[in-house]
């Protein structure tokens, strides 16, 4: 497939070639005949891609903030290369796509193969989506038209929010495409319209579709047309289309609106609201979220669980389906609408007319024909080194941020020889594995897991996916470097362990606080320590969303599971011993990601891991004190680590913070470049996965 992205640090769109989608549970592949370019959010993401540093920085307050965080626990460099990272991910542009369904998931009803559908699908000749976020499209709707379906829907959310009735008085500020549709709709619903905007050329378009017009630059009074308009008595309700950092269109509205008026905001604007205009009228202010009730629920949106409709009457999808039904019945007029048409493949001429043409509303980028039987799993990269002499040649499955920014990497210091990058989408596969000199990107992990020279697999995925990937890998005769978890359950546990015994291979979890140069010199330091050990590990997590995937214990394991068996691996590994016993204390709370694990080890070692989700962002994430004989070692965020009555030894202060990442990846490819064993051993590694999922279970009710 071709797909089209834009670079964040220049602002530059371009087109990629990629592998295809694979088809999931819930989703559908969608070959894509037309897409809509939106005319304020596109143009908005391509200014700030080609804005300055510090223009971003002006425009994004909050981010600078979690930056200067990020110096004062991490330091200015990885900061620095942090920032960079963000900004050289491209993104994905565009959300409002028509085209024919080619594949369809498990789960899926309602669609069929051929079936002419929208979806918020971005701008590629391919678009996987999900059932609930796409759309029949009627016989009588032609694809032109069908192509504002989602962007008709984020005007009727905020219509629907503004709950207009028959007869009353409506001002839209913000005459864009966005605004226009709210126009048809609100005359849809037997309203007077008032259109508010700078631009001469939208509010001809506006007076064409019914509402009456007020241009300011051209020495309208807002306030005072919109007074008139309603016939003094104050409108009955506002709805804000426009983009501006000014906070004139909140107070307009204020001011023009009735006693208890509505005032929905759907574009954005400044919102430094003076209480007196709100509080005298009793006036309601909302904002609008996209495309109406199942935006950003991942139940709804990725796992397919639709609200009743006798509790929900509009859901997204609903919407979509209400749009085209109005374009059906002639009442929402597209026509008009539609300023710039493109070949796909020209698209970026299209960002360019985007970016000089203020008064540009619909542009459409039109997809040759010729690609609709492509099915393609698999692309040769530009880049790839096949020369190359290592004894690894990896396979990588998995590129999402830590696959790209950290392990891919990692294994290409150590001179692996990376062939095979998978994802899921194909798109990050293709630009990552281009960008870190992999031979071929895939969408299918059999292109790996079959290919004969591939030795070694990365497993950079979902975690509740980590034990399928490692059997199978395992089973093909593949060494294994998994991220972890190593599993997420028991049952999980015995089935790779079993794999594990029938092999002959390597297979290592990425534990690789091990190999941090600190740990390296603390394990030299207790080795002169006859006496036993007692660690306290604090880890200043912070909170993360409820609904994030690794809260999910069914996905993500928790985040016991997910990422605190880290420091359970790390503790054991001091120790030097086996874990003799263990538990848990947890905060009562929703996610239990506040807890503390308590562990003794077989010679007599103890210690204590703190993972708090419930701290400050300034104090470092993780601080390690060990307490031995009379002596005490304290780390700090892997950056400084300090000791207090040891012979020789006062401190070890590096100038970045090194978890040991680089180092971990290095041991294991060094391992199967020298034909040594893992430098983590498999029975320490299953003890760990084992030690955390029965904490889990044991605190399960």
């Amino acid at each position: 497939m071709k797909h089209l992205l834009q670079d964040l640090s220049s602002g530059e769109t371009a087109i990629v070639e990629a592998p295809d989608p694979l088809v999931a549970e819930n989703s559908i592949l969608v070959r894509t005949s037309l897409s809509l370019i939106s005319a304020g959010t596109e143009r908005m993401l391509v200014e700030f891609g080609k804005a300055s540093l510090l223009d971003k920085a002006r425009q994004q307050p909050e981010k600078v903030k979690m930056v200067l965080e990020k110096v004062q626990t991490d330091g200015l460099l990885p900061t620095i290369e942090a920032v960079r990272s963000k900004l050289d991910q491209p993104i994905s542009l565009g959300y409002s796509s028509v085209g024919v369904v080619a594949k369809i998931g498990s789960g899926v009803t309602g669609f069929e193969v051929g079936d002419r559908v929208v979806s918020n699908g971005p701008h590629s000749t391919l678009v996987k989506t999900t059932a609930n976020l796409s759309a029949r499209i009627p016989d009588n709707v032609d694809d032109a038209s069908a192509a504002f379906t989602v962007v008709s829907s984020i005007a009727l959310q905020g219509v629907r929010l503004s709950a207009p009735t028959l007869g009353e008085s409506f001002v839209v500020i913000g005459a864009g495409l966005i605004g226009l549709l709210t126009v048809q709709l609100l005359k849809a619903h037997g309203c007077r319209v008032l259109a508010v905007d700078l631009d001469d050329e939208k509010l001809v378009l506006a007076k064409q579709f019914g509402a009456e017009i007020c241009n300011p630059m051209a020495g309208g009074d807002p306030v005072a047309v919109g007074m008139a308009f309603s016939r003094s008595i104050g409108v009955d309700g506002v709805i804000i289309t426009a983009s501006t950092k000014s906070n004139d269109p909140v107070t307009q509205a204020a001011r023009m609106s009735r006693k208890r008026g509505r005032i929905v905001l759907v574009g954005v604007t400044g919102l430094d609201l003076n209480r007196a205009d709100f509080y005298e009228k009793e006036l309601t202010f909302q904002v609008s979220c996209s495309y109406g009730p199942g935006r950003y629920d991942s139940e709804y949106e990725e796992k397919g669980k639709d609200y009743p409709i006798g509790f929900v009457r509009w859901t997204e999808q609903r919407n979509f389906e209400a749009v085209l039904d109005l374009m059906s019945t002639g009442k929402l007029d597209i026509g008009p609408l539609v300023s710039h048409r493109f070949n796909f493949e020209d698209a970026a001429k299209a960002y360019e007319k985007l970016s000089a043409d203020k008064t540009a509303l619909g542009i459409l980028l039109e997809y040759p024909a010729d690609t609709q039987n492509q099915d393609v799993s698999s692309i040769e990269l530009q880049s790839g080194n096949s020369a190359n002499p290592s004894k690894v040649i990896l396979g990588c499955i998995g590129a999402g941020n830590y696959a790209a920014r950290t392990l891919i990497p990692a294994f290409r210091q150590s001179n692996a020889r990376l062939h095979t990058l998978v994802s899921a989408g194909g798109v990050s596969g293709a630009v990552e594995g281009e960008k870190a000199g992999f031979e071929v990107a895939s969408t299918d992990a059999t292109t790996a897991l079959g290919n004969n020279e591939v030795n070694s697999i990365a497993i950079a995925t979902r975690h509740d996916t980590h034990a399928d990937v490692v059997v199978d890998s395992l089973d093909a005769g593949k060494h294994v470097f998994v991220e972890k978890p190593l599993c997420l359950n028991l049952e999980d546990l015995d089935r790779v362990e079993k794999a594990y015994a029938k092999s002959n291979q390597l297979l290592m979890v990425g534990f690789n606080r091990r190999f941090a140069p600190h740990v390296v010199k603390i394990k030299q330091l207790l080795k002169n320590s006859s006496d036993p050990h007692s660690f306290v590990m604090t880890v200043n997590a912070g909170a993360i969303p409820s609904d994030h995937w690794t809260q999910d214990r069914e996905q993500g394991g928790g985040r016991l599971i997910g990422e605190a068996c880290h420091f359970v691996d790390l503790l054991k590994f001091l120790a030097d011993s086996a874990i003799s016993e263990f538990d848990l204390v947890e905060m009562a709370s929703e996610d239990n990601d506040t807890l503390t694990v308590s562990l003794k080890f077989e010679n007599g070692s103890i210690g204590a891991v703190h993972y708090f989700a419930n701290g400050n962002k300034a104090y470092p994430k993780e601080r390690l004190e060990i307490f031995s004989g009379g002596k005490i070692l304290q780390l700090d965020n892997f950056r400084k680590l300090k000791g207090y009555g040891w012979a020789g030894f006062k401190s070890m202060n590096l100038f970045r913070q090194d978890k040991g990442q680089s180092a971990c990846v290095e041991a294991f490819v060094q391992a199967i470049e020298e034909g040594k064993t893992s430098p983590i051993p498999f029975e320490e590694i299953a003890e760990v996965s084992r030690v955390c999922i029965k904490l889990v279970n044991s605190n399960d009710h």
